[in-house]
């Protein structure tokens, strides 16, 4: 994988917070979700927005900005718990191979461009396979699966 990261700016990290907040509190906008997964170094659950696609019955989250350290912690740790802290769910993740990921991110774009229009490298909505295929080793994404516990 290419690493890629566009850190946010200050403003987006607050924002971040304040929907980080509501979304532990049970409260979703536009989709967010909450996914915490344990720290490569600390072993700590570290709290990460994101947005929770579901395509063909199965839960996807992608990292816009690239190799973000949550996408590196999701990658090491193979399993998050997604949702509000009471009533969170564990999931294994598996991350997409580059040739799965396009029709992933097409749908993601469709939904949330306008919210993530600046970070994902020139791509629209209306990026074809071929664009979407160039970008994908660049962005993150993630299938999520039953816990085995």
């Amino acid at each position: 994988m290419t690493a890629r990261y566009q850190s946010p700016t200050r403003t987006a990290r607050s924002a971040n917070t304040a929907v980080r907040w509501l979304a532990e509190l049970g409260i979703s906008i536009a989709g967010t979700r909450v996914l915490r997964v344990r720290g490569r170094k600390t072993g700590k659950l570290r709290p990460a927005v994101v947005n929770l696609l579901t395509v063909d019955g199965v839960d996807y989250v992608v990292s816009p900005r690239g190799d973000t350290q949550w996408a590196r912690n999701v990658r090491a740790a193979g399993a998050v718990a997604i949702g509000p802290r009471r009533r969170s769910k564990n999931a294994m993740v598996s991350e997409l191979a580059d040739d799965a990921k396009p029709k992933v991110l097409s749908r993601y774009l469709a939904k949330w461009y306008w919210q993530v229009k600046g970070y994902v490298g020139g791509l629209t909505p209306q990026s074809g396979d071929d664009e979407l295929r160039a970008a994908a080793p660049t962005i993150p994404a993630f299938a999520l699966g039953k816990a085995d516990c």
